[in-house]
């Protein structure tokens, strides 16, 4: 009964964020009171010279008494970021020198054909 117990406690809750070469993993786990803290773990992919590649990951525990203080502090230092920089993303492709390099090739017809197509295949996706 108590190993039955422990595997199902593995899987109380997850979420999963994958976003480019790194992916969030968000998951509830239990202390031996049986109660419930937080985890997130930082998975991000590195490629070797040969080509195979492996992870690194990094954790980040959560307890409920702490769960204001983050929150707040996570939505003060979004908010600031947003209000300083606007949403969208400031990457080299949009400094000057880059420019001309991108706008030739990918701008207009990327911009008309794959939105188009990017659409269908979530509708069909998600359906």
């Amino acid at each position: 009964m108590s190993d039955k117990g422990m595997m199902e406690k593995e899987e109380i809750f997850s979420k999963v964020l994958r976003a480019g070469r790194r992916t969030y993993f968000f998951d509830v786990r239990s202390t031996r009171a049986d109660d419930y803290y937080l985890t997130i773990t930082e998975s991000k992919k590195f490629t070797n010279d040969d080509g195979s590649f492996y992870y690194k990951k990094h954790k980040i525990y959560l307890y409920k008494e702490d769960f204001d203080g983050f929150r707040e502090i996570l939505e003060e230092m979004t908010n600031f970021i947003i209000n300083e920089k606007g949403e969208e993303v400031i990457s080299e492709r949009h400094q000057k020198d880059f420019k001309k390099e991108y706008e030739d090739d990918d701008s207009e017809n990327a911009s008309k054909s794959s939105t188009a197509e990017k659409f269908t295949d979530v509708s069909f996706d998600d359906i």
